[in-house]
């Protein structure tokens, strides 16, 4: 009978109407504290909310570069390509870059997949990626060892696409094909918060007040059809438009509440222990989703600087490394980066000090660091300066040989001394 008695109880705590949410809900697992979760239905949490957009805002905001490797070991930016105007101008006719790649690294962060329907011209060369929902679309494997996709699209209509015309996305997989959800992994710790926060919505519901209770009756009943309508008669008093009203009991019947207190079930504790859990699960710092309870000044610039080392780097070289391996040709002697130096900035003093070291040792020019700044290059400021004596390098001469004339800078000739001979003279014609 555990079974069916849980069959009951599983049916009786949902409504199977007409104008019920079931029949429109994706299919799920309930979950220990009864609650069903879903990518889209795990967003009610705030947190999750918080941590997704911030995953998913940071990785829209990085700059988009296309480079191509010079001879020397260098870079060159490559702006003329069609996967930089893909990428960084109009990836689709829907969509600007930052809505598109918003997009996607929330696909990414709640479904673990990411998938974009391929539109290329004859030569190749790549016209739009439209964005496809991943819960329209699953992966087939087929007898060959290959795969393909079927894809639903808004009217019901199933096609198959070949895996050459979608670019597949994968977060954390365990076989190489299917990036694994989070929120499916962390379905019970997102139950529980679920249910911990309807708690919270039905107690408010409720004049702050536990539900439950007792009704001490020193009599008994006649049967129990005239206990059954005292029951409801009493409920339908206390319930709805009556709710609050003064509670009236006869022949000598007595109230008892029954309720565990939030403060016996540590309900406060077990909410802010949920936001930490979920910031664990993005791998989100608790400060950035207004967990402000260890924060200090210190600690917050520290895991500032982790978020961008241990999260969103990994984000930025998994897109990188699909966009190399799924969209460019093999033969492309082109690297794809996502830029994090807005992210690195700091702040005024640290990037004065920034570029005050990389000018006098030379390995930074004035006017790289005008254009870091977002100012207009200068003439005459593209040269690096010489460390030591800080004159350009193209003025300086050959300091092995001495063959050369150095360029005095007008410091250096204002702090020079006076010969013994030039001294003299002046102080005699000073005394003379």
């Amino acid at each position: 009978m555990g079974f069916f008695g849980f069959f009951r109880r599983w049916r009786a705590s949902s409504d199977r109407s007409e104008g019920d949410d079931f029949w429109f809900e994706p299919v799920t697992v309930r979950t220990s504290s009864g609650m069903r979760v879903s990518s889209d239905n795990a967003l009610r949490l705030a947190a999750v909310y918080a941590s997704v957009r911030i995953l998913a805002e940071t990785m829209a905001a990085l700059p988009f570069v296309l480079y191509r490797r010079r001879a020397d070991g260098g870079k060159d930016r490559v702006t003329d390509h069609w996967l930089y105007r893909l990428m960084a101008k109009r990836p689709n006719r829907y969509q600007n870059p930052y809505e598109w790649r918003e997009m996607l690294q929330g696909h990414l962060a709640l479904r673990g997949n990411a998938y974009n329907r391929i539109v290329a011209n004859g030569r190749g060369e790549i016209l739009e990626l439209l964005p496809t929902h991943p819960d329209r679309i699953r992966m087939e494997l087929i007898p060959s060892g290959d795969y393909r996709y079927r894809v639903t699209d808004r009217l019901g209509v199933e096609s198959i696409v070949p895996r050459g015309e979608i670019w597949h996305l994968r977060g954390l997989s365990s076989d190489g094909l299917m990036g694994m959800s989070p929120i499916d992994l962390a379905r019970e710790s997102l139950g529980m918060a679920l249910a911990a926060q309807d708690y919270g919505a039905r107690f408010f519901a409720n004049d702050a007040k536990p539900t439950g209770g007792w009704i001490e009756f020193p009599g008994s009943f006649k049967d129990s059809e005239a206990k059954k309508v005292f029951r409801e008669s009493y409920q339908a008093a206390q319930s709805g438009a009556n709710r609050g009203k003064v509670l009236v009991l006869e022949n000598g019947m007595k109230f008892h509440e029954v309720g565990v207190t939030n403060k016996d079930a540590q309900f406060l504790e077990l909410r802010k222990f949920q936001i930490t859990d979920i910031a664990r699960l993005f791998r989100v710092p608790p400060h950035m989703i207004a967990d402000l309870d260890r924060a200090t000044f210190s600690n917050i610039e520290q895991q500032s600087l982790e978020f961008v080392m241990h999260t969103m780097t990994p984000w930025a070289e998994r897109w990188e490394a699909s966009i190399e391996a799924e969209l460019l040709f093999d033969g492309d002697d082109l690297e794809v980066e996502f830029d994090f130096a807005n992210l690195m900035r700091g702040d005024a003093a640290s990037r004065s000090s920034y570029y005050q070291s990389g000018i006098q040792n030379g390995w930074l020019t004035r006017n790289e660091a005008r254009i870091a700044e977002n100012l207009n290059p200068l003439d005459g400021l593209d040269e690096p300066l010489r460390p030591l004596n800080l004159v350009e390098e193209g003025s300086a001469g050959d300091g092995a040989g001495g063959g050369g004339k150095r360029k005095r800078l007008p410091a250096q000739e204002a702090a020079e001394p006076m010969d013994q001979s030039r001294r003299g003279r002046t102080r005699c014609t000073t005394t003379g």
